[in-house]
């Protein structure tokens, strides 16, 4: 196994995933801990052999909100048709900041790609925290803030109406309070836990109080030297941290179909930087 770590990530070569002893699944899980999103090609996993790589790291977190592939309830269908103009995940987010005990990461598998377009942008929170202040940082610590889904995939939300019947359960919605700042279990750094997609207000704040700040801390952490993009090619994998990473699905394919399969696998509890 080579690993290559780039400025964002790091590539992972001579691996065969369907083929891993213990050894190489921990020295690849401490990749993925240490590196926040690995890229590994040529990888023509099953459905089946989806499913048995995922789990060799935690128990499959099942995401109630996308159409899961016939036959594998744990693997979601991340689907744009040729036909459609909106994407899944078309802005910078991190998955599951709504739930209480929000998933480690997720796995993606592609499967269709367009002949042009398509990639994915990723996002180091870690190396953006790192670049405040270290008053900014204090001041961070000592915050927590409210995420919510309802917004995007509540029965109102335009997101639903505009993806159709990619998405379900418009009924499962929820929110959940998180630090502001989190400590990585497995690496011990901290880790900015803030994300346009979801993150709703700062507790003890108002939406209105909040938005000059989290703004600041967008517009921060998606600068170019903590961001890379990925181009898939059939057969691809990414596994990303979804506690250490931001993502983007660049939707720049019109008249294409592009289908990934995802599997997200469940995470522990988190812990702030000032508990």
């Amino acid at each position: 196994m080579q690993i290559a770590p780039q400025k964002v990530g790091a590539y992972v070569s001579d691996i065969d995933v369907r083929d891993l002893d213990a050894g190489a699944t921990d020295q690849l899980a401490a990749a993925w801990a240490e590196h926040g999103v690995l890229f590994l090609r040529d990888q023509h996993l099953t459905p089946d052999e989806h499913i048995q790589f995922a789990e060799r790291f935690a128990p499959i977190d099942v995401n109630k909100f996308f159409k899961p592939v016939d036959s594998h309830p744990q693997i979601a269908q991340v689907l744009k048709e040729a036909d459609q103009e909106g994407n899944i995940g078309g802005g910078w987010h991190t998955d599951h900041t709504y739930d209480q005990i929000p998933a480690r990461g997720s796995i993606l598998v592609a499967r269709e790609v367009p002949p042009t377009g398509g990639d994915t942008r990723f996002a180091d929170v870690a190396a953006a925290y790192e670049a405040l202040s270290p008053g900014l940082q204090s001041t961070l610590e000592t915050l927590q803030a409210v995420h919510s889904n309802e917004h995007v995939f509540g029965k109102e939300a335009q997101y639903v109406r505009e993806l159709g019947e990619r998405l379900e359960n418009p009924e499962g919605v929820g929110s959940a309070t998180h630090p502001v700042v989190i400590v990585h279990p497995d690496t011990g750094r901290k880790l900015l836990y803030v994300n346009g997609a979801f993150t709703r207000h700062f507790m003890g704040w108002t939406m209105e109080e909040s938005q000059s700040l989290l703004q600041y801390l967008y517009q921060h952490m998606q600068q170019e030297q903590f961001t890379t993009q990925f181009h898939w090619e059939v057969g691809t994998v990414a596994m990303w941290d979804n506690r250490s990473t931001w993502h983007w699905a660049l939707n720049d394919y019109h008249g294409h179909r592009r289908l990934m399969h995802r599997i997200t696998v469940s995470g522990d509890a988190l812990h702030g930087a000032a508990s």
